[in-house]
């Protein structure tokens, strides 16, 4: 029973961390981007 209950929050915190990304993918942000407009050549959605 203990394995299902911590897989079940297992899975919660993957699926938040999912969404989370498309989320910010949506508004233009991303891990790759870093936001740093000058090293990147001004290509960054803010």
């Amino acid at each position: 029973m203990g394995t299902v209950v911590v897989g079940l929050l297992l899975a919660g915190v993957i699926i938040l961390i999912i969404r989370n990304m498309i989320q910010d993918k949506k508004q233009g942000k991303s891990l790759q981007c870093g936001c740093n407009c000058k090293h990147c050549g001004g290509n960054c959605k803010r």
